[in-house]
């Protein structure tokens, strides 16, 4: 699971700008198009659209917080669109999923071991020279 979402801006690659009433005039939302959220969520377009809360005789259905809420739509052959954040509640909220980060330890190999040496070999020169300067 990445650790943020897919925030794109460009609409070619699953995204597409829209202005809201309680937007600045300048601020737009980039909306993640069903593709997006597929990547996001690593699911099928399927189960994406599963996940939907979505209505074949309703066009907008109420907030639903077990489903994954588009933006209003205003003709139903509109693509459907999520907010980012809608999508990240539902991953979290829904489908329990939490972005990890793993650290792991890197092997030890024969470069990391020649660089220790060296590191070592420089100290012990730096060393005598400061003890040469005093």
């Amino acid at each position: 699971m990445p650790p943020d979402l897919p925030f794109v801006s460009n609409p070619a690659a699953g995204a597409v700008s829209s202005s809201y009433p309680w937007t600045g005039a300048d601020e737009a939302v980039a909306l993640l198009s069903v593709e997006a959220v597929q990547k996001y969520l690593n699911r099928s377009r399927a189960s994406v659209y599963r996940y939907a809360n979505t209505d074949p005789d309703t066009l907008n259905p109420p907030y639903d917080q077990t489903k994954l809420n588009p933006e209003v739509r205003r003709d139903k052959d509109d693509p459907l669109e999520f907010r980012p954040q809608e999508v990240r509640r539902f991953a979290e909220e829904v489908l329990g999923l939490h972005p990890t980060i793993q650290v792991q330890t890197p092997e030890e190999t024969v470069t990391h071991d020649l660089m220790r040496q060296m590191l070592q070999e420089l100290r012990a020169i730096r060393h005598l020279l400061e003890q040469r300067g005093e």
